[in-house]
């Protein structure tokens, strides 16, 4: 986990995962790295909001997987799932839900599926696009924690890929190009 700059109640706070994404972000407002996954990503935020001043919103930029042909561009997603934790075995289990789905922003965009497998498995990918329209790794675990702190979470995801057998190397290829174009989604939409 990094945090570059000062977090402050009148400004939002950045939450990527990896410097690759972030890679052309201007100083004017902070950023948080906190490391791939769902864990980093929600201990990483959690530690950070307890420490300090929480920020106006915060704002989950990052890269996602295509779960359907054709989807390209970014894009504020309006609910975001958890798709590796087994909610129906808990519920029969516990008779509690987790892992429930979150609705973000005005509810209107791409469903987000969020979990801890770099989704490059064709197969994986065909029963995950029966729920979502795109896949990350940490989004869930923000908006849980935004959500949990009071905060107004934002998801903004760029298709680096379509999720399937060669999204390891296409990341790879596009994260550069993908860094730069959240750096003028950030310019254009948060003043």
């Amino acid at each position: 986990m990094r945090l570059i700059g000062t977090i402050s109640p009148d400004r939002p706070l950045l939450v990527l995962a990896v410097r690759e994404e972030a890679a052309h972000l201007d100083d004017r407002l902070p950023v948080l790295l906190t490391g791939i996954g769902k864990i980093n990503a929600a201990a990483g935020l959690a530690t950070v909001l307890a420490s300090g001043p929480k920020p106006s919103e915060i704002v989950n930029l990052g890269t996602a997987g295509a779960l359907k042909s054709g989807w390209e561009g970014t894009h504020q997603v309006a609910r975001v799932l958890q798709h590796d934790i087994d909610t129906p075995v808990l519920k029969a289990l516990t008779g509690r839900v987790y892992g429930a789905p979150i609705t973000v922003g005005d509810g209107e965009g791409p469903v987000l599926a969020t979990g801890d497998l770099f989704v490059s498995d064709p197969g994986a990918r065909d029963r995950l696009a029966l729920a979502a329209d795109l896949v990350d790794m940490e989004g869930y675990a923000v908006a849980t924690v935004a959500e949990r702190a009071g905060v107004p979470v934002r998801l903004v995801k760029h298709v680096s890929d379509e999720a399937g057998a060669d999204a390891d190397r296409t990341w790879r290829e596009s994260v550069d190009g993908c860094a730069k174009t959240l750096a003028v989604w950030v310019a254009d939409h948060l003043h």
